[in-house]
């Protein structure tokens, strides 16, 4: 059975691992660094002793913002990133959190996942997301009441 545990700084090396595969254009190792601290809620993911994902999430007064949610790419389509959402979420609850809101590129399949767990289409940013090919493409801003 998968834990979900705090992010330790003794992490960061398979965090970064995870980062660089799951997504097109990941984070640096500093930028995952960066953030964290006591405004944040950040979770990993640990399948049979290994790091298998993370969610990386600041708190503000009542609201917050999932900055980035990865599942290693040989573990995805089993369920993991529903089921660290769904923990992020109860812990964000517990800790008085009434809203969750996140950026997603618009051509990214965990929109679907999002929607499925109550999250709704709120805005679109034009051209946020930086392409490989040069190009940018559109952020969905989407938001959950908890």
């Amino acid at each position: 059975m998968a834990q979900i545990l705090t992010i330790e700084e003794c992490d960061f090396d398979r965090l970064y691992e995870i980062e660089q595969q799951a997504h097109l254009i990941p984070w640096s190792l500093g930028t995952l660094k960066n953030n964290q601290g006591e405004r944040y809620l950040n979770l990993k993911l640990v399948e049979n002793n290994r790091i298998i994902g993370f969610a990386i999430c600041q708190t503000v007064l009542d609201e917050a913002t999932l900055f980035n949610i990865a599942i290693a790419p040989t573990m995805q389509g089993k369920g993991f990133g529903t089921y660290l959402l769904k923990a992020l979420m109860a812990q964000l609850k517990k800790r008085g959190i009434q809203a969750l809101w996140l950026e997603v590129r618009e051509s990214n399949p965990a929109r679907q996942l999002y929607e499925r767990q109550g999250f709704n289409e709120v805005d679109i940013r034009k051209n946020y997301y930086p392409l490989p090919n040069g190009k940018r493409e559109n952020a969905v801003v989407m938001a959950c009441y908890l």
